[in-house]
């Protein structure tokens, strides 16, 4: 995992975005790592850059959860990516009163796939739901910048 880290690193804005869009996915992968050491001083790369291409790596791989709930196989994410059935219709029930606004805490670990998925099963309407994503995306990657900067300043 660490050569792989290592080689989103070196690829720059376009590791940082296949690192997002992985981590946006069922994918289990910290692209909160590669911001902080892409943000580094000395690295050349701008933080805002990183956070744009952050947030939209991240909207993707999230919109890939939401697709595959709006295609209604349970029997796949089952299978495929291990998703109890129980656990998205528990979601689905709850997010059901709520409306896409929901899609903000999308960004959440392990939550925050069920959420896109359940949002996809109740057909919320997409432009919506990617805003409310694309925020929340923001928000954390912004933080995760701040909380870095804010760390090698303190070391410095």
């Amino acid at each position: 995992m660490d050569a792989l880290v290592q080689f989103l690193i070196d690829w720059g804005y376009l590791g940082m975005f296949f690192s997002a869009l992985l981590a946006g996915s069922v994918v289990p992968f910290s692209s909160e790592a590669v911001l902080a050491a892409l943000v580094l001083p000395g690295t050349g790369l701008n933080p805002v850059l990183c956070i744009v291409f952050a947030s939209l790596g991240n909207l993707l791989g999230s919109l890939t959860c939401y697709w595959m709930g709006h295609l209604g196989k349970m029997e796949w994410l089952e299978k495929y990516f291990h998703m109890k059935p129980e656990k998205i219709n528990r979601m689905r029930v709850y997010l059901s009163g709520r409306g896409s606004w929901m899609a903000f805490f999308a960004f959440l670990p392990i939550i925050g796939s069920v959420i896109a998925v359940a949002l996809g099963f109740l057909r919320s309407n997409i432009i919506y739901v990617s805003l409310y994503m694309l925020a929340g995306k923001v928000l954390r990657y912004v933080l995760v910048v701040m909380a870095a900067e804010g760390i090698f300043s303190f070391f410095s």
